[in-house]
C-alpha cells in the first residue's frame, strides 16, 4: 500500500486548506484511513479517521467543527478539509492506513505534508 499526501502549504490564520491522500496498491474496502499531525517538539496525534466505506468517522476534540474528513472511493482518495485555521494547527500532516478498525496501530504511512498557519 502506498499513500501520497498533498495539499499542504502556507496560509494565513482563518484560511482553509484541503489535504488529499491518494492510496494505491490494493483494494481498501475494510481499511481505516487516518490523518495525523506532528507539530515541532510535540508528539504525533491523530486528527481524524474514516472507514473506507465512509460510514464511520472520528475527529479529535481539538478539531471538531473545524476539520472534516471524507473520502472518494472511486478516486482512492481521502481528504481533510481544514477551515478556520489557527497558528496552532501548524504541523506536518500525515495520512495513514490500517487494514481494519481492530488493528491496534496504523500500518502504512504517507510522506507527510507541511501546513503552516501564519498569524
Amino acid at each position: 500500500v502506498q499513500l501520497q499526501a498533498s495539499g499542504g502549504g502556507l496560509v494565513q490564520a482563518g484560511g482553509s486548506l484541503r489535504l488529499s491522500c491518494v492510496a494505491s496498491g490494493r483494494t481498501f474496502s475494510t481499511y481505516v484511513m487516518g490523518w495525523f499531525r506532528q507539530a515541532p517538539g510535540k508528539e504525533r496525534e491523530i486528527v481524524a479517521r474514516i472507514s473506507w466505506s465512509g460510514d464511520s468517522t472520528y475527529s479529535a476534540d481539538s478539531v471538531k467543527g473545524q476539520f472534516t474528513i471524507s473520502r472518494d472511493s472511486a478516486k482512492n482518495t481521502v481528504y481533510l478539509q481544514m477551515n478556520s485555521l489557527k497558528p496552532e494547527d501548524t504541523a506536518v500532516y500525515y495520512c495513514a492506513a490500517k487494514r481494519s478498525i481492530s488493528r491496534p496501530s496504523y500500518e502504512y504511512w504517507g510522506q507527510g505534508t507541511q501546513v503552516t498557519v501564519s498569524s
